[in-house]
């Protein structure tokens, strides 16, 4: 086990942005120390999935204004379950041992936190989901 945590961090960016401060509540350190490192790592698998979301759903997405496309990406994460716990899945499997321990003590504040941070990455990148780009 040791391995793998050693292994599961040695691969994560390192983001001076995200600093752990000692006035921080638990869940912000676990937000800075761990959910924006892997975030960062798997964004390129958020957004195939994202793109993949959009086409098993009749590729809707293209028909709307770009403010209805941020409500979109929104609704998506915070509606459909499936599609969530499969987000979620995507970024838990990259836990420590060590963390998924921190992680089950405020699952449910944690899962929200990390599902507004990937709604709001998605919406960053808005651009990646252009359907000329899904070719």
């Amino acid at each position: 086990m040791e391995e793998r945590s050693s292994k599961l961090l040695r691969i994560r960016p390192n983001l001076p942005s995200a600093k752990i401060l000692p006035n921080m509540s638990a869940e912000e350190m676990f937000q800075n120390g761990t959910l924006r490192p892997i975030l960062k790592l798997q964004n390129t698998l958020l957004i195939e999935v994202f793109k993949n979301y959009i086409v098993k759903h009749k590729s809707a997405f293209y028909d709307l204004g770009i403010e209805r496309r941020l409500k979109y990406i929104e609704n998506a994460i915070q509606k459909d379950i499936k599609f969530r716990n499969s987000l979620k899945g995507i970024i838990i499997g990259q836990f420590t041992v060590e963390e998924y321990s921190i992680y089950i003590k405020n699952s449910s504040a944690l899962n929200k936190r990390m599902m507004n941070m990937v709604i709001e990455r998605l919406k960053d990148q808005i651009q990646a989901f252009e359907e000329t780009m899904l070719v």
